[in-house]
């Protein structure tokens, strides 16, 4: 057989048809950007701000609601429900912060601060994505703000869960279970949405990240129809080898499988918005290769005086 021949044929086929040139120009962007590696730095960070966020939310929650314990379990529950099976073992080790006024102000500020540090790195991660140059990325007070400010975005979307959670249950049945989930739905497709334009430096519009905001959420939503199963596979197939680590292992492999569906999402939003294909995967560059790879250069300029230029083989 001719691997050639065959390579040759599959790049004239992806290239003559969009349905098939757009999926492939996502999976090389997705490569191009090191998108794995942001993702896995988003579960990092994400990781060791969840406690710190959910203690946030527990001890406000404890304080505005409480003479409401009911409604007190079912805001953390909703939290905690985007983690499926290991979720349980996270609502244990949640409690609200207790003492005296000025402990509980100063407990909250630092977990408030530790929490940052996964909204952060989502910035880091969408403005690569974006190819924002690095001179152009916020600094420190104006990218701290806006992480604060994607915070409270994030306390809104677990508010409105819980609401959600609570008007499925009040209904019942089946028109009850499809009410959930099409809500559901309804909204991780808009805090997908929100969360792409809030994250970035780039000028986007809602029309440039609802592609990404549809797939994102609806891949979301499946994965957690599904990840009840899945986790629950994973983790009790390693509990009589890792014992409570594999909770750890489980928490962490769905942060990072999340962080990818959502990375996903803007990938396709910027080859959408900046019209990234067909991508070649054999033999000359084709005019959108060369975009991708411009922008891609670009992003390194550091300081205001800095300016990339990019050429080619031909000048181009």
């Amino acid at each position: 057989m001719n691997v050639a021949a065959v390579l040759d044929g599959i790049d004239r086929f992806q290239r003559e048809r969009s349905w098939a040139a757009i999926p492939f120009a996502v999976v090389k962007r997705y490569g191009e950007s090191n998108t794995g590696n942001l993702a896995a730095t988003i579960a990092y960070y994400g990781f060791f701000s969840l406690f710190p966020l959910l203690l946030v939310l527990s001890s406000i929650g404890g304080y505005v609601l409480h003479d409401r314990p009911d409604l007190q379990d079912q805001l953390l529950g909703s939290a905690v429900a985007q983690f499926p099976v290991v979720g349980p073992q996270i609502r244990q080790n949640v409690t609200s912060i207790q003492g005296s006024g000025m402990a509980v102000a100063v407990g909250l500020v630092l977990a408030i601060w530790a929490g940052l540090g996964g909204v952060r790195a989502a910035q880091g991660a969408m403005d690569t994505v974006w190819d924002v140059p690095r001179k152009q990325r916020p600094r420190f007070p104006r990218s701290t703000g806006i992480a604060l400010l994607s915070l409270v975005v994030l306390a809104a979307f677990i508010v409105t869960a819980a609401a959600v959670t609570w008007l499925a249950g009040r209904t019942g049945g089946v028109a009850g279970a499809t009410v959930g989930v099409v809500a559901s739905l309804a909204l991780n497709i808009c805090f997908f949405a929100l969360g792409y334009r809030v994250l970035t430096t780039a000028n986007v519009t809602w029309r440039q990240v609802m592609p990404g905001a549809i797939l994102a959420g609806v891949g979301w939503t499946a994965l957690l129809a599904l990840g009840g199963w899945l986790v629950s596979s994973r983790i009790s197939s390693s509990t009589h080898v890792y014992g409570t680590f594999a909770v750890v292992i489980g928490l962490l492999g769905w942060i990072y499988l999340g962080a990818q569906i959502a990375l996903v999402g803007a990938v396709t939003n910027v080859v959408l918005a900046h019209r990234l294909w067909p991508r070649s995967l054999r033999g000359d560059l084709t005019a959108a290769d060369r975009v991708a790879l411009r922008r891609s250069a670009e992003q390194e300029e550091r300081v205001p005086p800095e300016s990339v230029d990019v050429t080619f083989g031909d000048r181009s």
